[in-house]
């Protein structure tokens, strides 16, 4: 049943799959590190996540999310303080709390190995996206995970895992309806023309990624894309210890 509905969906919502505390414990780490930085509400507690709104927005950039210059730093009215907050957040990613114990949890691993059917060849990619987004900023736009995967095959699976409870405003990913459809037809549409013109398959690829929005986006705003290929955006709210699932196609 599980499956079936990813395949046919390109995503699975699923409840609850991981320990909530183990999760909580991953937040806890995280905006511990990040309290240097001066994100966080004084006097609150790390695990809370409370953003402390008299600092500008800006000094807070999220990752993959713009506001940066050429060599991709920070810009703003404090370029210094969001240079800190930037290099912490990406430190995140090599802190063996996250890169070791959240990242490979058995429990998320063992139902990917049972939903795909992979087994023990289910192998980990190395590369991992630790996404932030603090109240006010600018969002990621609309992409799949394919651009950024664009040397390899189309069969890999994304988790993405919640660190908290998110609200339908929190901020939490959204699903395009069937996107996984039009992503595949995005990349036959473009595959078709780079062999028409003669191009390689290394040349296609930097034609393709040359041709995608800055940052690796099809889009910068959900609703007019939605609007412009007739589908909806679904979403819902999420608690610590759920998981998505979706394919390296799936558009959010």
């Amino acid at each position: 049943m599980a499956r079936r509905k990813f395949q046919e969906d390109g995503y699975l919502f699923i409840k609850g799959d991981l320990p909530r505390q183990d999760v909580l414990k991953a937040r806890e780490e995280f905006f511990k590190l990040l309290a240097p930085s001066g994100v966080l509400k004084p006097g609150t507690r790390p695990v809370d996540g409370i953003f402390n709104a008299t600092r500008d927005k800006l000094d807070f950039p999220g990752i993959g999310a713009g506001f940066t210059d050429a060599n991709g730093r920070p810009t703003g009215p404090h370029p210094e303080l969001a240079s800190k907050f930037v290099d912490l957040t990406l430190q995140a990613h090599t802190e063996p709390w996250y890169n070791e114990t959240f990242c490979k949890h058995p429990a998320l691993r063992k139902y990917i190995s049972r939903l795909t059917g992979w087994g023990d060849n289910t192998l980990t990619v190395r590369r991992t996206l630790l996404r932030n987004n603090t109240p006010g900023n600018k969002a990621i736009g609309v992409h799949y995970d394919q651009i950024f995967l664009r040397y390899g095959e189309d069969t890999s699976v994304t988790a993405w895992v919640p660190m908290g409870d998110v609200s339908r405003q929190g901020g939490g990913l959204i699903y395009l309806v069937k996107g996984h459809l039009l992503g595949a037809e995005i990349e036959q549409e473009f595959t078709s023309q780079a062999k028409a013109a003669g191009l390689t398959d290394e040349e296609a690829n930097s034609a393709f990624n040359q041709n995608i929005r800055s940052g690796g986006l099809l889009a910068d705003g959900p609703s007019a894309f939605a609007k412009q290929h007739n589908r909806r955006w679904l979403l819902t709210d999420r608690q610590a210890g759920d998981v998505v699932l979706h394919n390296s196609l799936c558009g959010r």
